[in-house]
């Protein structure tokens, strides 16, 4: 119970501004506003956006994290007794080997592939994770004694469409890569048409180019799929706690904090039990599954 009613006050900090009073009446609560990004260090080459922004500095920070976990879990040197540490490293190893690579991956190809895999698992739950940490990385400020301090606030950088595009198209431009470099293009290429079909010719031509360009659409869906579901699932566990706790300020009345509380909590934990960790395994696990079948296209 203790530990609810802290996460329930650390719900509120991640508010300040607003529950402070600081706002000029000129605005409302709005939760969508969290996803408006504003650059902190513009730079910017010719078209192309490179500025630092709140986004930036999530993903630095949880690539930052995510190399400690490996380091601290997997490098330092273990004493003779074994400890938690020891046990949380070889959990994690265990579900990347077992449940990840070995499960999508060909016996060839997870020697390759399964360092991929396994830190695409970790950066991706330490991002989800590190999105439910109130963290003072805000573009809202308040002022603390004639000093502006930026207020505390959830985000996840994998809320993004653009985040989880990128590291889908990373896996899906593997996949092809592999997939001729294993296979060559002719039979890689040949293995996206279902097998025993009649060869081309003018008879078959319209249904079989039919066939071809509803699997090059199932190619390109696999890229659009893999980035939504990720993006989706952060974005709404995120709206819905902000939203609940939103409903407070909106409403002007803390009375109504006995109902959005407990809510806004459970979302909360919901998302930082379950689906942290459920998004960031499926999301590794589809990745390995889709580089074996362009591996190995027959299976």
């Amino acid at each position: 119970m203790r530990k609810l009613v802290v996460l329930a006050i650390l719900l509120f900090v991640a508010f300040p501004s607003q529950a402070l009073g600081q706002d000029d009446g000129s605005t409302k609560f709005d939760p969508s506003q969290e996803w408006v990004l504003h650059d902190w260090i513009p730079i910017h080459l010719g078209p192309l956006d490179l500025s630092i922004n709140k986004a930036v500095a999530y993903l630095l920070l949880g690539t930052l994290c995510t190399c400690l976990l490996g380091i601290v879990l997997m490098r330092v040197p273990f004493g003779r007794a074994p400890n938690r540490r020891q046990a949380l490293g070889e959990q994690i190893y265990e579900i990347a080997q077992v449940q990840v690579a070995e499960q999508g991956l060909p016996t060839k190809a997870i020697g390759r592939w399964f360092p991929y895999v396994a830190t695409l698992m970790i950066f991706i739950w330490t991002i989800n994770f590190i999105g439910f940490i109130p963290l003072p990385l805000s573009d809202e400020r308040f002022v603390v004694a004639g000093v502006e301090l930026p207020t505390l606030a959830i985000f996840s950088a994998t809320s993004l469409l653009s985040v989880t595009l990128a590291l889908s198209f990373m896996t899906w431009m593997i996949t092809h890569i592999e997939g001729i470099r294993a296979n060559g293009v002719k039979r890689y290429f040949a293995s996206w048409m279902p097998s025993g079909m009649p060869p081309f010719n003018l008879k078959w031509a319209i249904p079989l180019g039919l066939l071809y360009i509803l699997e090059i659409l199932g190619q390109i869906m696999r890229l659009v799929s893999l980035s939504i579901r990720l993006f989706a699932n952060m974005l709404a566990g995120h709206m819905l706690i902000l939203t609940f706790i939103g409903l407070i300020f909106v409403l002007e009345s803390v009375v109504y904090a006995i109902v959005a509380v407990p809510f806004a909590t459970a979302f909360y934990l919901f998302e930082v039990v379950i689906v942290v960790s459920i998004q960031a395994y499926i999301f590794a696990a589809l990745s390995a599954i889709y580089i074996g079948s362009a591996i190995e296209p027959e299976h």
